[in-house]
């Protein structure tokens, strides 16, 4: 793929697509869910404990739009007390490859990236 292909394929239809796509995938919560559920089925208190500093409601909503996007499936079970399970979806499971290639990059780069902010310190408007 050439250059010009890798460009276009970024920006595309302005951008609109991929911005759409990646402002649900890089909030703040969505891949700290996924990479949780990577290790398997689980209920949402068992969610929630393994996610320091979560709300309840940022998972319920965070749960909500990623069933939405097709990249968790929830499985509601008729018992008395009733339970709930999420897990990903095979979309889902696709994620976990490119979310570790960025971690990787991000925590191999973090030091230079610190360092070029303090050098950059402030600026006057």
């Amino acid at each position: 793929m050439s250059q010009y292909e890798h460009t276009c394929m970024i920006r595309g239809d302005g951008g609109r697509t991929i911005r759409a796509v990646l402002d649900r995938i890089c909030d703040k919560w969505t891949l700290l869910v996924v990479a949780t559920l990577d290790d398997g089925r689980m209920r949402f208190t068992e969610l929630h404990q393994h996610i320091p500093g979560i709300s309840q409601r940022m998972l319920t909503l965070t749960l909500r739009n990623l069933e939405r996007d097709g990249l968790v499936s929830r499985t509601a079970y008729a018992e008395v007390p009733p339970r709930v399970e999420y897990a990903l979806t095979a979309m889902g499971k696709s994620l976990i490859p490119p979310a570790l290639a960025l971690a990787g990059w991000a925590m191999e780069h973090n030091a230079e990236i610190q360092a070029s902010r303090a050098a950059y310190g402030p600026r006057a408007d």
